[in-house]
């Protein structure tokens, strides 16, 4: 009977948890303490998140449903500023078909031009560090600067453009004076500033490529134009994708070129009256503060409108692949 007993205790002493030592803390309150450390370290992210990116839309939101100058207090007039939009202002029409060209006109070359470059600038051949910093130069250059730079570029009796074309027999071309041509001028601008950044995104994913598979591609026979369609476009499928979501957000948000290059009034006549200019004259022209949040809030629907699209489009591509 004594025997069972003290193997009974034993048995009960060896499954006993092992002593704590002073000053340790519980596991719970140890996981509580470095939960607490956690919110303690992201709270400054987490305010500046809320300060200066939820607080605005919040209250741009709140604004589209109301009438405001920055001066009187604001008056609820609900749907009308939506309303004025789509039904009685013919300038939206107008900033919206402007957009909708300069996004076209923008996209397509940048895209493209992104690839060559990138394409050039993979390349394993002396100096070519030296021509990925030219590649990249206007990506660091201000937007106000460059426009400016290119301002002259343009100019129609003396610009160095102009004189570059005559050169070969052409006539001048009216760059910032023709409707038309300002904006193929503020597109020129616009892809000039894009393609470094499209290049740097499509450099880094053509360099995960692996070797291998341009190896095994030339064993197979296949050319330079062949190893590009067929190895490097279906594997940088998904950064090809991010680069065409960015630069069609930056084409539809594009105001500080367009301001720099024509001028503030999107001209000639409305040669260049984007919505970018169009959200600029009534906030800050027109003080029509409402107005332009309930433009603003257009804006971000049609963004969000494409992306969803250009995302959905891609994957069904990368699943058909």
């Amino acid at each position: 009977m004594s025997t069972s007993v003290d193997d009974t205790v034993v048995k009960a002493a060896d499954d006993a948890p092992p002593p704590r030592a002073r000053g340790t803390a519980r596991p719970g309150r140890l996981a509580r303490r470095r939960e607490r450390a956690g919110w303690l370290f992201i709270a400054p992210n987490l305010l500046a998140v809320l300060v200066f990116l939820l607080f605005p839309l919040g209250f741009s939101l709140y604004l589209s449903f109301h009438s405001w100058d920055l001066f009187s207090p604001p008056r609820f007039v609900g749907t009308a500023n939506y309303r004025r939009l789509f039904t009685s202002d013919p300038l939206f029409l107008i900033a919206l078909r402007n957009t909708a060209v300069f996004t076209v006109l923008t996209l397509l070359p940048t895209v493209v031009i992104g690839l060559v470059v990138a394409a050039v600038l993979n390349r394993k051949v002396f100096g070519i560090g030296l021509f990925r910093t030219m590649a990249f130069l206007p990506l660091v250059a201000s937007t106000v600067a460059m426009a400016v730079v290119w301002r002259f570029i343009f100019t129609t009796d003396d610009g160095l453009l102009n004189i570059v074309l005559g050169w070969f027999g052409v006539d001048p071309v009216p760059w910032l004076t023709d409707p038309d041509w300002a904006l193929v001028s503020l597109s020129i601008v616009t892809v000039w500033k894009s393609v470094p950044f499209a290049t740097v995104i499509l450099l880094a994913a053509m360099q995960g490529v692996p070797e291998t598979l341009y190896e095994a591609a030339k064993i197979d026979g296949a050319g330079a134009v062949r190893r590009f369609r067929s190895v490097t476009l279906p594997l940088i499928r998904g950064p090809l994708s991010f680069v065409f979501v960015i630069t069609v957000i930056n084409s539809v948000q594009a105001f500080d070129q367009a301001y720099a290059l024509t001028g503030g009034n999107g001209g000639p006549e409305t040669g260049t009256y984007l919505l970018g200019i169009m959200l600029f004259q009534h906030a800050f022209g027109f003080y029509e503060v409402g107005y332009a949040s309930a433009l603003a809030w257009v804006i971000f629907a049609i963004l969000l409108v494409l992306t969803v699209l250009q995302l959905r489009l891609s994957r069904r591509e990368e699943t058909e692949l």
